[in-house]
């Protein structure tokens, strides 16, 4: 008997070492996985749009110069210039020859449109807060469209009426398309400025066979006019000769020096501030920063 539970003791001990063990009770985990998504920045303008558009010091700036532009063209109304403000075909630094003025040739200021007369707010916001630096397909729709979202610079209207009252006709010279002459006109309009024709107050790229380039348009407005005031916010608003693409920024500036258009500036040539756009935004570290300026501070000694 005694040998029977001996047996028996050791096969169950056996079935317990061989028989496979229960598996133990698993618990249930859900993981999250989670995409990063970038977001893009929000819009922002940029320092350059701050300064112009939106500072208390540029609205100084442009009330300031249209103050200037107005009282020189009350000036030269009063004392009837024989020559103009245009410069004949030609004319160089050294041989500055300016087209002269009929007799009975009425008088007229012209000015430049974009940035100089209006801020292209509504573009230059769209431009802007979709980070498009510039699409000339969305400008032709601005310029077609944009009446009443464009703003008169200060001092421009005040300017204006000073002129008009000086017996001074104003003529716009813009390189807006002559494809969107009613939305140009609509948009001068709106912001204030009053009424502008094609081909008699307003001129516009396409008018003459020189394309960006205005001399051509300049000689068409000489024709009937005697200019005695030239504005805009690019050396081009004044002379061709000074956007050759050959010159280098200090070879433009130093042209601006020459004695013969020095005298111009403030004179019968104006240049409104635009660090915004245009060929004025251009110079290399070293064009821009001379070797002669170069400065350090002094090093600490230990």
């Amino acid at each position: 008997m005694k040998h029977y539970i001996l047996l028996s003791t050791i096969a169950l001990l056996a079935a317990c070492q061989t028989a496979p063990p229960e598996p133990a009770p698993t618990e249930k985990v859900i993981v999250k996985v989670i995409k990063k998504v970038d977001t893009p920045a929000p819009a922002a303008p940029t320092e350059s749009q701050q300064w112009l558009y939106g500072s208390a010091e540029s609205r100084i700036t442009m009330v300031q110069s249209w103050n200037a532009i107005a009282s020189y063209v009350e000036a030269k109304a009063e004392s009837r210039p024989n020559a103009s403000v245009v410069l004949a075909p030609g004319a160089t630094a050294e041989a500055a020859d300016f087209l002269a003025c009929g007799a009975d040739q009425p008088l007229a200021a012209v000015f430049d449109a974009d940035e100089t007369l209006i801020w292209n707010l509504g573009s230059m916001g769209y431009f802007t807060r979709t980070g498009v630096g510039f699409d000339p397909a969305i400008w032709d729709e601005w310029e077609k469209t944009g009446a009443g979202k464009a703003q008169a610079i200060p001092g421009v209207k005040d300017a204006f009426k000073r002129i008009r009252d000086a017996g001074v006709e104003i003529i716009v010279n813009t390189n807006r398309s002559n494809t969107n002459i009613q939305g140009s006109a609509d948009t001068l309009k709106s912001a204030g400025l009053g009424e502008f024709a094609h081909g008699r107050s307003l001129y516009l790229r396409g008018d003459a066979p020189d394309g960006g380039a205005k001399d051509g348009r300049r000689y068409m407005i000489s024709d009937n006019y005697c200019v005695i005031a030239l504005a805009g916010d690019q050396l081009g608003d004044i002379a061709d000769i000074f956007n050759d693409k050959a010159l280098t920024p200090p070879e433009r500036k130093a042209l601006t020096v020459a004695p013969a258009f020095d005298q111009m500036w403030g004179n019968g040539w104006f240049i409104l501030p635009n660090p915004v756009y245009g060929p004025s935004l251009a110079g290399t570290m070293e064009e821009v920063f001379p070797e002669d300026t170069y400065w350090e501070p002094p090093k600490q000694e230990d």
